[in-house]
C-alpha cells in the first residue's frame, strides 16, 4: 500500500467510497466525476501504478468483475453497450472504467469531436507501409519477449 495513493486508501478503509463489489483482490465503486451514471473503477487493492504490469491473474480478476458489471449496467440502464478502458491519468494506480454507454461518443476523444458531440472527424488512416512497420516492430519485441520493458 502506498499512502499517498488515493486508491490504495479506499482498498485500506481509510477513504469513503461507494463501493459495487469487493473480494481480497480487487474492489469496484462508482466514480465521482462519472462519465455516465453508474461509472464504475475497478481497483486491485495492491498498489500497481501501470495496467500492464498487473499480474495477469489480477488483470483477469478486474476483467472479470468488469464483464459483471456490464451486463448489470446492461439491464439497469437497458444499453447496449458498455466500455472497459484503463487510462492511469488522474489517479497512478491501476484502474480499469467500466461505463454504460447512452450515446456513442460517451467515451471518445475531444480531438475526434471537432463538430459537437453529433458529429464525429475519423482520424486519418496512416499509410499501409508505415502501419505495416509499426505491426512488424511489435510483432518482433512480443516475439522475443521485450513486451516487458
Amino acid at each position: 500500500m502506498s499512502h499517498d495513493c488515493l486508491f490504495c486508501r479506499i482498498a485500506a478503509g481509510e477513504l469513503p467510497a461507494h463501493k459495487v463489489y469487493e473480494d481480497d483482490q480487487i474492489m469496484a465503486f462508482l466514480d465521482l466525476h462519472p462519465i455516465r451514471p453508474g461509472h464504475a473503477l475497478v481497483i486491485p487493492k495492491e498498489h500497481h501504478v501501470w495496467f500492464e504490469d498487473l499480474p495477469i491473474d489480477l488483470a483477469t480478476a478486474i476483467t472479470t468483475c468488469a464483464q459483471g458489471l456490464a451486463r448489470a449496467m446492461k439491464r439497469l440502464y437497458k444499453v447496449e453497450r458498455v466500455a472497459m478502458f484503463y487510462t492511469g491519468i488522474h489517479v497512478p494506480h491501476a484502474h480499469a472504467h467500466v461505463v454504460p454507454m447512452h450515446h456513442v461518443h460517451d467515451v471518445s476523444s475531444r480531438a475526434y469531436l471537432a463538430e459537437g458531440s453529433d458529429a464525429y472527424a475519423v482520424p486519418p488512416q496512416l499509410p499501409a507501409a508505415e502501419m505495416a512497420a509499426i505491426a512488424g516492430q511489435l510483432q518482433a519485441l512480443l516475439a522475443n519477449g521485450r513486451d516487458s520493458d
